[in-house]
């Protein structure tokens, strides 16, 4: 079940991002997605995503990795997509009844998805090409907080046991007879309204299972001496510094991304 859902289920691969020290892939990486969020010109687009598309080929993760990632945070984008092109600019350039298809909405929400896109790909490709563990220690030894560090860790270890535990519930309710899908006897069917308090009761279950488990888990932690300042989870002297295969090819590498990601600003504000 946790591999399933693994940022660095491919992390042994070998590519060149695979080879990137950590900490230059994190800063180059890091700079692309904020060019990327500061994007607006249409005519950009096709250039973001041209770069989007040639670094997760070179990071050589699978198509399927991507879009079994991509499918839950894309629901978000379902309200922007569908309440945008209806209610944003004057030129209409489609019209049904009271619905009015407007231009300037449509190039919005054109501009939106391919930006949550390219950010959201590039993500991956930072955390997909490397343990978890290890670029976590390169956040560390760039600066970033002991508490927000072990705060990322503890959430990203214990985020599969929730999965865990709503699988098994979900097969206790099976064995029970809750199903959603119609049957020949319709004794077992069940209505719209008692199958939301059903999973509403679910997801409170996991709630107090949660709470109650983080309370645990940091007793535990307090009990072997976590909480002063200089204990910490993750261990900034442990990261590998051989990952990368040649360490003058990730400072070029760094800077050529950071030449691509300055070109893309100044594109933008010019």
């Amino acid at each position: 079940m946790a591999d399933k859902f693994a940022l660095d289920k491919y992390a042994d691969k070998d590519s060149l991002i695979h080879s990137w020290h950590p900490k230059c892939k994190i800063i180059g990486i890091s700079l692309l997605i904020f060019s990327f969020a500061f994007i607006q010109d249409i005519s950009l687009i096709p250039v973001m995503l041209g770069i989007t598309f040639i670094f997760y080929y070179i990071s050589k993760l699978p198509l399927s990795f991507l879009v079994s990632r991509l499918r839950y945070p894309g629901l978000f984008l379902l309200g922007i997509i569908f309440l945008l092109p209806f209610v944003r600019g004057e030129n209409v350039i489609w019209q049904w009844s009271f619905l009015k298809l407007r231009q300037e909405g449509t190039l919005l929400v054109l501009v939106i998805v391919c930006r949550f896109i390219s950010i959201f790909t590039m993500g991956l490709v930072m955390f997909g090409t490397a343990p978890f563990m290890t670029t976590i220690q390169a956040m560390r030894k760039l600066g970033l907080s002991r508490v927000i560090a072990d705060m990322l860790i503890l959430s990203y270890r214990y985020i599969y046991q929730i999965f865990v535990d709503f699988s098994q519930m979900q097969q206790a309710m099976k064995v029970r007879g809750y199903t959603t899908k119609k049957q020949s006897n319709r004794k077992y069917n069940i209505s719209l309204f008692r199958h939301l308090s059903v999973l509403a009761a679910v997801t409170a279950s996991l709630l107090l299972r949660s709470y109650e488990q983080s309370e645990r888990v940091y007793a535990a932690m307090r009990l072997r001496g976590y909480g002063d300042l200089t204990t910490s989870i993750v261990q900034t002297n442990t990261i590998d510094d051989k990952q990368a295969k040649n360490t003058f090819l990730s400072l070029l590498a760094l800077f050529g991304t950071g030449i691509i990601a300055v070109s893309l600003f100044l594109w933008e504000i010019i």
